[in-house]
């Protein structure tokens, strides 16, 4: 296997801009019951609104240049393609900092993240490494089965090692933070710190996988009622997209290949439920289109159904960690698994993207946290 890193830029094809134009202009588009706004799905004047700016006034071309003016790379790690942004910086004493998406994300989750890290006007700078997911974006195609979080920490840890970053530090929201965990654990002998984000909505859903876990809460409580309340209304409301994708990822991967109106309204929808603050419609789309024209709607549904089998969760890390709470209330205490002394933040406002709703305060809290750290 080459230890090979490739300098890789975004030159998608005028052809391929004009194909996706051509389809949403042609677009076939369901009816809608009167009354029910979001209650069944994304509205249809709302994405009708959306991809009439996708088509007509989104600008694809300037969002590539602004991704290309962050140095991106491609190497094979464990018989996969892994796209990444490695940008250093030029301040002495900069930390090396892998951060990792999540899903529907993408690495343009951190086009407002990146700068404030690389060049802070104060406080501890860092050397940004941002992979794509395997089977997102341009980490793709995806080449096995197999592809759950404990193998992409194993490969991240790889990544790292192939820059030659003896100590460095990993942050992540969502799946990104899963990995981020694993990685702490896979290689705690190099890994200075773990730093997490998440918020209320996100643990609650995610307390819906742990064996247990409802037994342990008291109705009579009121948060853990309120905690049990979300439980509730995530499984039986706002699961259907993890449903088909543990599931039939393969099915429902033909739809998102073909359809730029399903893939834009899978995550825009998304987007919309998860966010407390605006997120500007030309990031979503930038996101969106990064899926359309690598396909990595149906790959994304793949390493979605792998982690769903898999029984492989990690084992807890031994490194400092950090908890940034985005939208905080009393519940999240109660969820997440936090060490006695672990660095918490709470922040009023923001949700499940803060690199996109809240990016200075989230620059802000990982400052706090690795600047003391070696």
């Amino acid at each position: 296997m080459s230890d090979s890193i490739q300098p890789f830029r975004i030159e998608i094809p005028q052809a391929d801009v004009e194909y996706l134009h051509a389809r949403l202009a042609n677009a076939r588009w369901p009816g809608e019951l009167p009354g029910v706004e979001w209650a069944r799905g994304i509205p249809l004047g709302y994405l009708k609104e959306l991809a009439e700016y996708w088509r007509t006034r989104y600008d694809w071309r300037a969002q590539e240049t602004r991704l290309n003016q962050y140095p991106q790379f491609t190497t094979d790690i464990d018989g996969q393609r892994i796209h990444f942004l490695h940008v250093r910086s030029g301040q002495p004493g900069a930390k090396p900092l892998l951060i990792t998406h999540g899903f529907p994300s993408s690495v343009a989750e951190f086009l407002h993240l990146i700068e404030p890290l690389v060049n802070p006007a104060a406080g501890q700078a860092f050397h940004v490494v941002a992979p794509s997911l395997p089977g997102y974006a341009f980490s793709t195609p995806l080449g096995a089965t197999g592809w759950a979080m404990s193998r992409t920490a194993r490969a991240w840890a790889e990544l790292m090692r192939r820059l030659g970053y003896e100590r460095y530090g990993v942050h992540g929201g969502d799946i990104g933070a899963g990995v981020s965990g694993m990685v702490a654990s896979l290689d705690g002998e190099r890994v200075i710190g773990m730093h997490v984000v998440t918020d209320p909505m996100t643990a609650a859903a995610t307390a819906t996988f742990l064996p247990g876990m409802a037994g342990r809460l008291d109705e009579n409580d009121p948060v853990d009622k309120l905690i049990l309340d979300r439980m509730d209304t995530f499984t039986r409301q706002g699961s259907g997209y993890l449903a088909i994708q543990n599931s039939r990822p393969q099915t429902i991967g033909y739809g998102l290949a073909d359809s730029p109106l399903l893939q834009l309204a899978w995550i825009a929808e998304k987007v919309h439920e998860w966010t407390d603050l605006p997120v500007g419609r030309d990031q979503l789309l930038t996101t969106v289109s990064l899926y359309w024209f690598t396909g990595s709607g149906a790959t994304a549904a793949h390493t979605l159904y792998e982690q769903a089998h898999s029984s492989d969760w990690g084992a807890p890390p031994a490194v400092p960690q950090g908890f940034a709470v985005f939208g905080a209330d009393e519940t999240v205490r109660k969820l997440v698994p936090a060490p006695a002394g672990a660095h918490w933040t709470e922040f009023p406002r923001g949700r499940h993207f803060p690199a996109m709703e809240a990016p200075d305060q989230l620059a802000a809290d990982l400052q706090a946290f690795f600047g003391p750290l070696q």
